[in-house]
């Protein structure tokens, strides 16, 4: 077996006193820049993650969470609720007959008329509920069905006949109406316990065959500041079906002191 033998350690040169207090003094420098460089090392790690999540949290807080429905929960559509006009109260409001409101009165009531159909022209009718809120008598809603809309559909059919046998074949001219025969009834008046304008005789124009003819609206009410029919033929009337004022050519409004 080989064996091998340490080779001896050379002999240390001899040290002075001051030899070796220099070698401390360098010895404990290396020492304090070594801790201060760690020292240094872990207060830049330490920054850079606080600044990381400090980073983090102020973008979590910026940014908004998309509006969502969890897929249990149904969004209901939406609604909206008309209140028609009628059961509003009445207002002081004078009403014009150049609005596109009195047009598609007006436009209503042709239609009922050279259809023959109530139904089709009651957009152009007073209000029920106007009425009620109107007439100061014990059965006002019967009195608006039994009396107002059962008259209403007979002078309908009159002024229907009036357009001969092909009423399809006349075409609405236009509307001429008077504003300054409107007149204020107040309440107390013709059984009422609410005021309103009333418009009378305001005429019909339609062509028929090359030929030029109209008729009257024998009374127009407002409500909220809107015009609606509320007698066709005749304010007082005997239970026949009546024409208002029919002539050859445009006619001229007439006035009315009727309620």
């Amino acid at each position: 077996m080989d064996v091998q033998h340490r080779q001896p350690r050379p002999a240390r040169p001899h040290l002075t006193e001051a030899d070796r207090r220099r070698r401390r003094r360098q010895f404990r420098r290396r020492r304090t820049v070594a801790a201060l460089v760690g020292v240094v090392i872990v207060a830049v790690a330490v920054t850079a993650l606080s600044t990381e999540g400090a980073g983090s949290g102020t973008a979590a807080r910026s940014r908004s969470a998309p509006a969502t429905v969890p897929p249990s929960t149904t969004v209901p559509p939406s609604t909206t609720t008309t209140t028609g006009p009628g059961s509003l109260p009445q207002t002081g409001a004078f009403p014009t007959t150049t609005s596109a409101s009195f047009t598609a009165v007006t436009a209503a009531l042709w239609n009922g008329i050279v259809t023959d159909s109530v139904q089709a022209a009651m957009p152009a009718f007073f209000p029920e509920a106007a009425y009620v809120q109107v007439k100061s008598i014990p059965d006002p809603q019967a009195d608006f069905t039994d009396r107002l809309v059962a008259q209403f559909g007979l002078d309908i059919a009159a002024a229907h006949a009036l357009l001969g046998p092909t009423p399809s074949a006349a075409r609405l001219v236009g509307v001429e109406a008077d504003a300054s025969f409107a007149h204020w009834v107040p309440p107390g008046v013709c059984s009422n316990g609410v005021g309103y304008f009333e418009l009378p005789n305001t005429r019909m124009v339609y062509s028929l065959d090359g030929q030029t003819a109209s008729f009257g609206i024998a009374s127009m009410i407002s409500w909220r500041g809107e015009w609606y029919v509320v007698h066709l033929g005749a304010v007082l009337q005997g239970g026949t079906g009546v024409v208002d004022d029919p002539q050859t050519g445009p006619g001229v409004p007439q006035y009315s002191s009727t309620c």
